[in-house]
C-alpha cells in the first residue's frame, strides 16, 4: 500500500507520471542487447529472463523497455501516477491466462 512518505518514492514522477506501461513479459532492453536484466523503477526487484534465482519475468514496462515496475508496486502507485496501460500484442493470450481472466 502506497504512503505519503513511501521508501519507494525517488522523484519518479519526472519520468513515469501519466505514462503509458506495456503489461508483459520480460524482455531484454533492445538497445543494448549486454543488458541482460533490470529493476523495479520503485522497489528494486529484479527483472530477468528466465532462470534467475529471485528475479520475476513479467511486469510493467514503458513502451521503450527502459523502465520496468513489479507488479506490487504497480498496484501500489497506479492511482497516484496515473498510468494507462496496454496488453503486448506478443503476450496477450499469456497475462490472461495467468491473471484467470
Amino acid at each position: 500500500m502506497e504512503e505519503k512518505d513511501d521508501w519507494r518514492l525517488a522523484g519518479q514522477e519526472k519520468y513515469l507520471k501519466g505514462v503509458t506501461l506495456v503489461h508483459r513479459r520480460y524482455r531484454q532492453y533492445k538497445d543494448n542487447p549486454n543488458w541482460d536484466h533490470d529493476h523495479c523503477a520503485f522497489c528494486w526487484v529484479e527483472f530477468c529472463l528466465e532462470g534467475c534465482a529471485g528475479s520475476i519475468q513479467e511486469g510493467y514496462a514503458t513502451q521503450d523497455d527502459y523502465h520496468w515496475i513489479c507488479p506490487q508496486c504497480f498496484q501500489d502507485f497506479k492511482d497516484r501516477f496515473q498510468w494507462r496501460v496496454i496488453e503486448a500484442e506478443d503476450h496477450t493470450e499469456q497475462v490472461n491466462e495467468d491473471d484467470g481472466e
